[in-house]
């Protein structure tokens, strides 16, 4: 993605967050006329040996699995909060709006888990993330059931090989800081989220003794 230095994050660890806290990404593959093919589901992260890798799957009928197959390295991107920024925090009038956000981008390598147990072992992990009071139920339904149910999905892991966090706060506009950071501290809950990640890295207006 385009990503100018200036909102880089600069620690890792913003990244993996906003991964955990908005975890229904987009997978984005070249399908068979080389144009994108996109699927919008949710993606565990898993952090192993110093690897990053997302935890998914797909409908059998999805034709993704098949381009998974066959071209393994794919995007995944996941959307942070965003909103729109009025001109009008600005102190001076010759400004134009613009649409502030975070986001991260990840080049990634597929492998598909062909095998009941590193299927169970995903889908233990998003039942985890998204509805942990179901795991039991999960399990009384038994394994005939659950061999049944897994066969109608294709489960995968995404190896991280590369990846891009974009931070967009205005933050080489120092002087509407003080005015947005107002501004979406009042509003809604995705202006309101972008406040806190102001307020997080510093980006307030406000001169630090």
């Amino acid at each position: 993605m385009y990503l100018p230095p200036q909102f880089a994050a600069k620690d890792p660890a913003i990244a993996r967050e906003l991964i955990r806290a908005h975890p229904f990404g987009s997978l984005i593959s070249t399908d068979d006329e080389g144009l994108p093919f996109v699927t919008h589901l949710p993606l565990h992260l898993l952090e192993e040996e110093g690897r990053l890798v997302l935890l998914g799957h797909v409908a059998r009928p999805n034709p993704h699995a098949k381009f998974l197959r066959e071209r393994p390295r794919a995007v995944v991107t996941f959307m942070g909060p965003h909103a729109y920024m009025t001109p009008r925090v600005y102190p001076d009038l010759a400004r134009v709006p613009t649409w502030n956000y975070l986001a991260v981008h990840c080049t990634v390598e597929a492998t598909l888990l062909e095998t009941f147990d590193n299927k169970d072992r995903l889908l233990k992990h998003l039942i985890h993330d998204h509805d942990p009071a179901y795991a039991d139920q999960w399990r009384g339904l038994g394994e005939d059931y659950q061999h049944k149910m897994m066969q109608g999905i294709v489960a995968f892991e995404l190896r991280i090989t590369d990846l891009q966090c974009k931070v967009k706060l205005n933050q080489h506009r120092p002087e509407a800081h003080a005015a947005m950071l107002s501004a979406y501290a009042q509003g809604n809950g995705e202006e309101r989220a972008l406040a806190g990640w102001m307020r997080r890295l510093g980006v307030t207006g406000r001169t630090h003794e």
